[in-house]
């Protein structure tokens, strides 16, 4: 029998949904990323109160990949077990998301984007989430070695099967964008989201690629916008035990936190406090700024921490002077 669980009736009602690109779906303007903290690792008890909070404050998007971990895969399992139980009889309300791409298992087809390895691993991730289909399908990275026409023809494949409802890519640079975009409106599917890096470290989308999604109607939904903690106060004073730059599995390493970086930070959360937010509520307010963003990806590694990103939503307003010491900041 499962736990019953009750979620305010009021959730939705503080959230900002923003529609995705030219269609007719909407995403919460902060989701919940599952690539740290819901791992086999990885404390179960709290990665559930993360996710029950999220629910609760509106967040209506998880966002997974099969090498979520770790160990790879399971992330997937974890949030299949909260899924089937205590949120079973809200899956009509939750959008969520699943990748392929990166490297799964040994031999020839256990990465990359041929159609062998995208069914596969959609497959595998189904039955760890428990479930019929998945809301979005992504293409994890682009594969130079694939052509691009199996990889798109299988994500067509995918939403014909109904495993998928939409499809959409990530790590991807504008130009493969418009024809990956071409090579799925051949067949007939629409190219829902695209999913990349961007924070105020990372800004290559603002080249061209913003534009891109911008032309063709396509949603943008960034992942790292906090630079995997760095763009947080969390480092203000050295590196704590706890943190994702302390821990041996993560991907930030500790001498990626340089003093230099921590400097610039302070001088933002300066900023950010003048406007009374947090700094890491400064800078996903930053993200949002641009109308082509349809949503932020926020990690979490307790309760406290996403109820502080969701607060960004009450202040994303940016002015051209606080953008403009913004980016005499990032200047250094």
């Amino acid at each position: 029998m499962a736990d019953k669980i009750t979620f305010g009736k009021h959730r939705y009602d503080k959230m900002i949904y923003r529609r995705c690109g030219r269609s007719g779906l909407q995403l919460p303007a902060i989701s919940l990323g599952l690539w740290h903290n819901f791992g086999g690792v990885d404390d179960f008890q709290t990665a559930k109160k993360i996710i029950f909070k999220a629910f609760d404050l509106g967040i209506t998007h998880f966002d997974l990949a099969n090498n979520y971990g770790p160990p790879p895969g399971s992330a997937e399992i974890n949030f299949g077990k909260i899924l089937s139980k205590e949120l079973k009889s809200y899956r009509d309300e939750l959008i969520i998301s699943t990748k392929a791409g990166y490297f799964m298992w040994d031999g020839p087809y256990g990465e990359w984007g041929s159609k062998k390895y995208l069914v596969a691993s959609l497959e595998q991730s189904l039955k760890r989430m428990k479930l019929d289909y998945v809301d979005i399908f992504y293409h994890h990275r682009p594969d130079p070695q694939t052509p691009l026409e199996e990889t798109m023809g299988t994500l067509d494949l995918i939403v014909r099967q109904g495993k998928a409802l939409y499809v959409g890519i990530s790590n991807y640079d504008a130009e493969k964008t418009r024809e990956a975009y071409s090579v799925l409106k051949n067949l007939g599917t629409t190219l829902l989201i695209h999913q990349p890096k961007y924070n105020m470290l990372n800004r290559w989308v603002e080249l061209d690629l913003l534009s891109t999604l911008w032309d063709l109607g396509v949603g943008c939904i960034s992942f790292s916008p906090l630079a995997q903690g760095i763009l947080t106060d969390r480092y203000f004073n050295g590196i704590p035990k706890d943190s994702r730059a302390a821990k041996k599995h993560g991907f930030l390493k500790k001498e990626e936190v340089t003093d230099k970086l921590v400097s610039m930070v302070k001088e933002l959360a300066k900023i950010a406090e003048r406007r009374g937010q947090t700094v890491s509520q400064l800078a996903l307010a930053w993200n949002l700024r641009y109308k082509v963003m349809t949503s932020v990806l926020i990690g979490a590694s307790s309760v406290k921490q996403l109820v502080e990103n969701v607060g960004t939503l009450n202040n994303l307003e940016l002015d051209e002077n606080e953008l403009e010491q913004i980016n005499n900041v990032l200047k250094g």
